[in-house]
């Protein structure tokens, strides 16, 4: 029986909301998992983001100091690293998925398929 408002053996979390009520378990994992892999990427952009102002307010603040200037650009650098890091990484699973036909960010175990 599938869980639900109609079911009285229901268990309602009200911190889902009504996108996520009546879902089964395996359900539940089919659109959380995708949704987290996303939000990853997104807190890698923004954190890409915050480094790299930081590092430029570092640099326009260093006044010429020379151990300053290197912080700020060392903050740079590793910021540019990091989004070059995760946007490869991130083709790369698109071109593997595409050359050999699989969906490496899909999950597809028996009846568990997350995509």
């Amino acid at each position: 029986m599938r869980p639900g408002p109609g079911n009285s053996n229901a268990i309602a979390n009200p911190l889902v909301g009504d996108r996520l009520a009546g879902l089964t378990g395996l359900e539940f994992f089919q659109k959380f998992l995708p949704a987290l892999f996303g939000i990853g990427f997104v807190i890698g952009v923004i954190v890409f983001f915050f480094v790299m102002v930081i590092g430029a307010i570092q640099w326009i603040a260093s006044g010429g100091d020379k151990s300053a200037i290197e912080g700020a650009r060392g903050k740079i650098l590793n910021a540019i690293i990091g989004i070059l890091v995760l946007f490869s990484v991130f083709a790369i699973i698109k071109v593997l998925e595409d050359f050999f036909g699989i969906k490496i960010l899909t999950l597809d175990i028996g009846p568990l398929k997350i995509e």
